[in-house]
């Protein structure tokens, strides 16, 4: 297949383009490349996929020295005009959305680049799959839709109605478009609802990163809520072997849809959402003791209250993964926190 990946510079982005490509699709990568965190870390994973720093700046799009089946764009999901030329000189056969303003605090600072990115970025999506014929799509949705919901595990027949945080509105309200393209134009779009993500490349301003970076430097460490918090750790080979079953198979209407007791997860257009995580919460002091083990060292912590946007506890249902593409996220957490220390070694020139 050809599939545009669509934030190829990010973390869970970087991770499945190269797994298509070395399965032998061929893939467009898209990442505007901002520098919400430091940009040598989103250059160091374009490398890995063989996209030099300097063609980018040169040429419309850079080719892989690495994977022949491979190039990237340098876009703003915003240039409604430059999405309009890709999607009509590319023609993809599938479409991986995972790019996005990321970051739950950041969207109280800066609510304006969220806007931009994932309400009108996504609108350009959705925009391009419908004038170019392009019927699978999938996107990055997230688990903080939850938002003040406290039923546990979090499952996706549950009302999504009380976001907390502007980020998590924008993710409802790409889910409900998404759904109106289904209905309207037939495409085929399937939302993917993230829990908490790591491993290797990963983002510096989630918790194994800054965890890792202050013990290493004698910092303290922040633990919000006092560490009476749990989240649905999901190591990123486990996450990306999800989103793979998904682009595979497209959303199929659900022919028992019934419109006077709606199945709020599906419909009688081809539309589906799921959960994408290990469906096994952690308490974060496990956590914590985990990456401590991993790198040798404690920490020193600094208890600190709620912080504004955030959320006490994810858990993830994720049987509609299991049940329908025998989905089994099986990465061991001090195996995948291992890994995730190596990188962090290596990457930084961390002496053992």
């Amino acid at each position: 297949m050809k599939i545009l990946v669509t934030g190829t510079a990010g973390f869970i982005g970087f991770h499945l383009a190269k797994k298509l490509l070395e399965r032998g699709d061929e893939v467009v990568g898209l990442d505007n490349i901002n520098d919400y965190y430091d940009v040598n870390l989103k250059y160091g994973r374009l490398k890995e996929l063989g996209i030099d720093r300097d063609s980018i700046e040169e040429k419309e799009f850079a080719t892989s020295t690495v994977y022949p089946k491979h190039k990237f764009v340098k876009l703003d999901l915003a240039d409604r005009i430059g999405m309009e030329k890709l999607f009509n000189e590319e023609k993809f056969d599938a479409v991986m959305h995972l790019a996005a303003q990321a970051g739950v605090r950041y969207s109280i600072e800066n609510p304006h680049a969220y806007i931009d990115s994932n309400i009108v970025g996504f609108m350009n999506i959705l925009e391009g799959c419908r004038h170019s014929g392009v019927k699978n799509l999938s996107y990055a949705s997230s688990s903080s839709v939850y938002g003040l919901n406290q039923s546990q595990p979090f499952k996706t027949t549950d009302k999504t109605e009380h976001q907390v945080s502007l980020y998590a509105a924008t993710k409802k309200s790409n889910e409900m478009m998404a759904h109106t393209y289904s209905h309207l134009y037939g495409i085929q779009t399937t939302g993917l609802r993230f829990f908490t993500v790591y491993g290797p490349w990963g983002r510096p301003d989630m918790a194994p990163m800054l965890f890792t970076d202050a013990i290493l430097n004698d910092r303290a460490i922040k633990v919000f809520n006092n560490g009476k918090m749990s989240r649905d750790f999901t190591y990123i080979d486990d996450i990306v072997d999800g989103i793979i079953k998904v682009v595979d198979n497209p959303a199929q209407a659900n022919e028992n849809w019934d419109a006077k007791d709606p199945e709020i997860s599906s419909s009688s257009a081809p539309y589906k959402i799921y959960n994408i995580g290990n469906n096994a919460p952690l308490p974060l002091m496990e956590f914590i003791e985990t990456i401590e083990n991993a790198l040798g060292k404690k920490a020193e912590k600094n208890f600190m209250p709620m912080q504004d946007g955030d959320v006490v506890s994810t858990y993830a249902d994720v049987s509609g993964l299991i049940n329908e593409f025998d989905y089994k996220p099986d990465t061991d957490l001090s195996d995948g926190i291992g890994e995730f220390v190596s990188w962090y070694k290596e990457f930084f020139g961390v002496k053992s």
